[in-house]
């Protein structure tokens, strides 16, 4: 005979188990958010760890800072909330967790393991040198300063100014200094950079060269999620995601305006 005891043991046994399933499963979807994925694509990353997991997702909801899922097994219910960090853009931890994701969507993983395999992704998954990142993009910086008319006396330095405003956003960044801020310093210095290396190289295109050169700001991941949430039906994140590329740009033409100030090119 099932006595009470028993069964607030067997309610404490599922209301352990389903509260690790969650805290896994909140786990891979913020990592998936912070590394530039779309909604859509981390609640089917939930929803397929769950399903893995043998449990029932009820409900997710998504906000720019934080992420909830609700989970059933058996009649028994948790509700769960986690804080997502900084968003950002890396796409082989992307990836790496979207594989991940199908191996527990196959079964045989315990909660302990995936976040055991999250820990290791976290820590192993490489990186490029930030001076190897700073290099690429100034060059690409340099490459769509041609595209859009600047004269090959400002290539070189578009490249460099590009280079080092990418160095010192990744140091910046690196002290968690406010993303805002950030882009106006880069913004500033970047294009200061960028004028006067083209003016002293003789170039007839220095506004266009300081224009190119905070080219780094401009972040097309985030835009291009703003408008595919709205597009899958999540308006509240893509809006919101729509207000911090907006911000962004505010910022860096700030910085900007400030360079044509101090360098006096007329706006």
């Amino acid at each position: 005979m099932e006595t009470h005891s028993d069964t607030a043991d067997g309610d404490r046994l599922h209301h352990h188990a389903l509260d690790r399933i969650a805290h896994a499963t909140l786990r891979a979807g913020a990592i998936l958010a912070q590394s530039g994925a779309s909604v859509r694509v981390v609640h089917e990353g939930a929803r397929m760890i769950a399903g893995g997991l043998g449990v029932e997702v009820l409900g997710i909801r998504s906000g720019y800072a934080s992420f909830e899922i609700t989970l059933e097994r058996d009649r028994h219910t948790i509700t769960r909330m986690t804080q997502i960090g900084p968003h950002g853009v890396n796409h082989r931890l992307d990836f790496a967790v979207r594989d991940l994701v199908l191996r527990v969507s196959r079964g045989g993983m315990s909660p302990e393991e995936i976040e055991s395999e999250l820990d290791r992704l976290l820590r192993d998954t490489p990186r490029h040198p930030p001076w190897l990142v700073a290099i690429a993009t100034g060059a690409a910086c340099a490459a769509f300063g041609r595209l859009l008319g600047a004269d090959w006396l400002s290539f070189g330095p578009m490249l460099a100014a590009a280079g080092i405003g990418q160095r010192l956003r990744h140091a910046l960044l690196g002290r968690h200094v406010n993303v805002f801020v950030v882009a106006a310093i880069i913004g500033c210095v970047a294009a200061t950079l960028g004028g006067l290396g083209a003016r002293l190289a003789g170039s007839s295109t220095v506004e266009l060269a300081m224009m190119a050169s905070i080219l780094l700001l401009v972040p097309g991941v985030p835009s291009t999620n703003a408008q595919t949430d709205v597009l899958d039906g999540y308006p509240t994140m893509g809006s919101a995601r729509a207000v911090w590329v907006v911000m962004i740009m505010v910022f860096a033409v700030t910085g900007l305006w400030i360079a044509e100030f101090v360098l006096r090119v007329p706006v």
